[in-house]
């Protein structure tokens, strides 16, 4: 690992501002359980680490019934996991978060940490860029491509969104509140990802002086939520495909739907014909098998990942069911 600066502000103006100063060179520690790893393999190498941890209001979750859930962006997995409305309102979170099977992780690891973890993509761990070229070519598509994307992979990204919490709180209608040098700012999450077409980039919109402060989660009455995970292992290890679905109900009938799948694209992937197939039937359980197949339409499996179009519809169906109190 390279020696570098370390700051920790207890302000989020003077973390800002640290972060201004050098602002390709710096980086944001919060829990360091992804940071940390991508510095001793030596695929990040800052010259400054800011941590945040020392920043009492990005902590703690609260809950209104009006506007619905904040989490801090400090607030850890298992804090999160813990809390007694996250149980009851939002079972998908609980679900997303138990898939991460380690203690360690959801001890340190914070909500924030998890969304913004950099990609899991065996080429870009290895120190072959974000984008896997060599000699003008995908590194990706001539080599071993058994976990990689299935939609949105036109190119040139091919790795998938590594996040478990991403689904579900989009899903959910998550927005963030970031804050930068030109003060605060509101996203949707679904709008935070992006799809980087150059090594130098991120795969998602937030400048390297901005940190995230928040998230905001609306209330969820009348809607019922779950994620269904498909692993290859119990143990620690990122899902081969997930999905995340909110269903609005009333007198039996799904009145809105929002099906968003994981694992499976450079970013969380929103399905709208899932959510068509669903949306207006009385019967949805009937439907479900119904949306996981809409979800893969136009999948363009590469040559070792076709496996993961089966998947993914699966995983679609499930959490459909799932939602509907229909354990599989």
């Amino acid at each position: 690992m390279n020696a570098f600066e370390y700051a920790s502000p207890s302000t989020k103006k003077d973390a800002v501002e640290l972060l201004s100063e050098k602002p390709d060179k710096t980086v944001v520690l919060a829990g360091g359980t992804d940071l940390l790893s991508l510095m001793k393999d030596n695929v990040a190498a800052p010259e400054r680490v800011v941590s945040i941890k020392s920043i009492g209001e990005l902590g703690g979750i609260s809950y209104d019934t009006n506007r619905g859930l904040r989490i801090g962006a400090l607030v850890t997995l298992d804090e999160l996991v813990g809390n007694a409305q996250v149980q009851e309102d939002y079972p998908s979170l609980v679900q997303a978060i138990d898939g991460i099977r380690s203690p360690q992780l959801q001890s340190m690891g914070t909500v924030t940490g998890e969304l913004c973890q950099r990609p899991r993509c065996w080429y870009y761990r290895s120190g072959f860029g974000l984008l896997a070229m060599q000699n003008g070519k995908s590194m990706v598509l001539e080599g071993d491509n058994r976990y990689h994307a299935i939609l949105g992979n036109a190119g040139p990204a091919y790795f998938v969104n590594p996040s478990s919490m991403a689904p579900a709180l989009i899903a959910l209608g998550a927005h963030l509140k970031i804050y930068g040098p030109n003060g605060e700012r509101d996203t949707p999450l679904e709008k935070f990802f992006r799809v980087p077409k150059t090594d130098g980039e991120k795969e998602y919109n937030l400048a390297s002086n901005e940190i995230v402060t928040d998230i905001l989660v609306p209330p969820v009455e009348g809607h019922a939520n779950a994620t269904y995970e498909v692993r290859q292992k119990e143990a620690l290890d990122w899902p081969l495909a997930a999905a995340a679905v909110s269903l609005e109900i009333r007198g039996g009938e799904v009145r809105a739907a929002r099906v968003v799948l994981g694992h499976v694209a450079p970013t969380p992937w929103v399905s709208s014909a899932a959510e068509k197939a669903i949306t207006g039937k009385t019967h949805y359980e009937a439907n479900a098998k119904k949306a996981g197949q809409a979800a893969v339409q136009g999948a363009k499996p590469l040559s070792m990942n076709g496996y993961k179009v089966r998947l993914a519809r699966v995983a679609v169906t499930r959490a459909i069911l799932r939602a509907g109190g229909k354990e599989v």
